[in-house]
């Protein structure tokens, strides 16, 4: 799992929120700013790596499924960092090509042999 930073872009990989009818504010393929990004243990959810988002303000959860946490972190398995050109990215990773030396050839050019011609044998009579 990637670790964030504070100014970070990441993108929102997953939306859906299992048992929870109460829209979280996060909608899957958005570009987000990280406001905080850390450890955090929660009396139901448990232990994860989460982050805050500079966009959003999720506030007291006291809502009929809230667990009463203020300002809640995201699952941070719910983003990825955001890569400007992932092509280019790739292309970086590839190893670099090695140089060619031109070398000389062990095969000899081969030449063409010049075209004889024979003059036409002369008929015997006997």
């Amino acid at each position: 799992m990637p670790t964030f930073h504070v100014g970070q872009k990441v993108v929102c990989i997953n939306d859906r929120f299992k048992n929870v009818s109460i829209d979280q504010g996060i909608r899957k393929g958005q570009v987000y700013t990280v406001r905080w990004a850390g450890h955090y243990r929660h009396y139901v959810d448990g232990d994860f790596y989460g982050i805050k988002l500079m966009e959003l303000h999720r506030g007291m959860d006291d809502g009929p499924e809230g667990y009463g946490a203020v300002d809640m972190p995201f699952r941070a398995s719910r983003f990825r960092p955001l890569v400007s050109d992932r092509i280019r990215t790739m292309l970086g990773m590839k190893a670099p090509k090695p140089k060619v030396v031109a070398k000389p050839s062990i095969v000899p050019a081969v030449r063409t042999k010049p075209r004889v011609t024979t003059p036409e044998r002369e008929t015997e009579e006997v």
